[in-house]
């Protein structure tokens, strides 16, 4: 094989069983949790931009498109970002991804699917085991990184390695097994199984050959939306009602349990899809009482445990094997064995209603960010970042007046045409139905206090008049 390899990164999920940090709003995938000031995703980036990688292919949610591009500009890195306009599961964005490939490469390509999401710290392992896995794939095998188990895990997809794939490394698939239960999982483990890392390689036109034999559908509804795919900015946005049409399924139901042309490659690297938070507990530097402790935290007397603040001072006494994850909006409080039930916890409170199931305080937008103080009636305070060169719409608001207080940088402020020039502790004021924009010129962080008064102060009385990030 001398061409270069595809990678192929999905970066949809939610990641709800590592709620409160990890919400829709900005799921794990984006947030610094192992590396400071570096995502799982910007880590994954990372670990194939060497000389061996061609750009990637990075498909994602439509709300994510400047998480992902801001992401990956901060590390130098371009290359192809699709848009689903909904999630669809892995099935649709593996056949999305390896059309793409075998469209901008060729159809021998060797494409490599990544989890967003995962933590592999031995880079150069896990570089040679996919060369290695790369070598069966550009021979027609479906081919699968397999991880050796430490414990006999419920939360893992099980792989039972055959024979040699032409006297290497590489084995074929004898069976491939979802979740199981422990006892299931306990003879998995004693029998030789490997877990299923979710990484796969493959050449572009054998995984369409494949998904045309096993799941026709998968590949009709990508291929269809590639098709009528559209370009907005630096994005690929699929169309959205040929992609409907894909059902709602993995790459690992839809195709690995059929194909007779499925492989593995038992993998050298350490590996974690950090699922939930007794995972983030496994792989963190401990204390002499095996705690994890981050944040503004304090305890006594507590062993095993994982204690985590993003605000608030949080204690804990006298418990063993907890997790207690606390934000400025929400406290989560688990037995560390019942820390996976999390997403389940996060799809009560999502039917009961409540905005912290899926909404972080603080949002992000293209320009920035913005996270509520206070909230009361007829009034709403924000805290807002706009970075240098940001530019929020040009717009205005039916049912609030908002003053603009700055406390950090410069900003360009427009009403009604008029531009000015306001400095640390100087306000702007804007009146209900003024046409305003606020830009940063400068090159630090501009940061204001949003005071809204109005009848209504909700996110929809925006009319926004010009943006040129695209938005409606």
């Amino acid at each position: 094989m001398t061409s270069l390899i595809v990678p192929i990164i999905m970066a949809g999920g939610s990641g709800t069983r590592l709620w409160p940090v990890s919400r829709d709003t900005m799921p794990k995938q984006f947030i610094p949790l192992f590396d400071e000031g570096r995502s799982t995703f910007q880590a994954t980036l990372s670990r194939v931009s060497g000389p061996e990688f061609a750009p990637p292919v990075v498909v994602t949610n439509d709300a994510f498109r400047f998480v992902v591009a801001e992401q990956m500009l901060a590390l130098g890195l371009k290359g192809t970002i699709v848009l689903e306009p909904e999630r669809r599961d892995s099935a649709v964005a593996v056949a999305v991804g390896a059309t793409i490939a075998s469209r901008e490469q060729s159809p021998e390509a060797v494409c490599l699917v990544l989890a967003a999401d995962h933590v592999i710290t031995d880079v150069s392992g896990f570089v040679t085991d996919c060369l290695e896995a790369a070598k069966a794939a550009a021979k027609g095998w479906i081919m699968t990184l397999g991880i050796k188990p430490t414990s006999p895990a419920t939360g893992y997809g099980y792989i039972a390695p055959g024979a040699s794939i032409e006297g290497g490394r590489a084995l074929a698939l004898r069976r491939f097994v979802e979740k199981p239960d422990r006892d299931t999982a306990e003879g998995y483990v004693a029998e030789g199984y490997l877990w299923n890392s979710g990484n796969f390689l493959f050449q572009a036109e054998a995984m369409r050959e494949e998904l045309a034999a096993h799941a026709p559908d998968v590949l009709r509804a990508a291929q269809a939306s590639l098709a009528s795919a559209s370009r907005d900015l630096d994005f690929l946005r699929l169309a959205p009602e040929p992609f409907r049409a894909a059902p709602k399924i993995s790459i690992d139901y839809a195709l690995m349990e059929k194909t007779d042309h499925a492989g593995v490659l038992p993998a050298h690297f350490a590996w974690s899809d950090v699922g939930a938070w007794d995972a983030i507990h496994d792989i963190k530097a401990k204390d002499e009482d095996g705690n994890v402790l981050e944040g503004s935290v304090s305890v006594i007397g507590t062993t095993n445990s994982l204690v985590r603040s993003e605000g608030p001072l949080t204690t804990v006494v006298g418990l063993d094997e907890v997790v207690v994850v606390s934000t400025l909006d929400a406290v989560l409080v688990a037995a560390k064995s019942e820390a996976p039930r999390v997403k389940d916890l996060v799809a009560r409170l999502a039917a009961e209603g409540h905005a912290q199931a899926t909404d972080h305080l603080r949002i992000h937008r293209p320009w920035g960010w913005y996270q509520r103080i206070d909230i009361g009636q007829r009034f709403q305070v924000k805290h807002i970042c706009v970075y240098p060169g940001g530019t929020l719409s040009l717009q205005r608001h039916h049912h609030r007046a908002e003053h603009w207080v700055v406390v950090h940088g410069t900003a360009e402020v427009t009403i009604d045409g008029t531009v000015k020039l306001y400095h640390e502790n100087e306000a702007a004021y804007l009146p209900i139905g003024c046409t305003h924009r606020m830009r940063n010129p400068g090159k630090i962080d501009l940061k204001i206090i949003e005071v809204q008064v109005g009848s209504y102060t909700g996110e929809d009385d925006i009319v926004r008049i010009e943006d040129i990030y695209a938005r409606s």
